[in-house]
């Protein structure tokens, strides 16, 4: 089973929106991203089981 599943995340700064990767192995949790286009940093939380992700949200870190 693959647990590195590939997300979409918006930057609650700038808006737009990029393809991360997140390590479902260990199950729900989160993490600081920088934006790819502004690169301010972006918390992300998130809800999954191994292999899948039900919700994310990202707010200004």
């Amino acid at each position: 089973m693959n647990y590195i599943v590939e997300v979409q995340i918006e930057c609650p700064f700038c808006g737009e929106v990029f393809a991360s990767t997140l390590d479902t192995s260990q199950g729900s949790g989160s993490t600081i991203e920088d934006c790819t286009v502004c690169c301010r940093p972006i918390a992300v939380e998130y809800e999954c089981e191994p292999g899948e992700v039900f919700s994310i949200q990202s707010s200004r870190a």
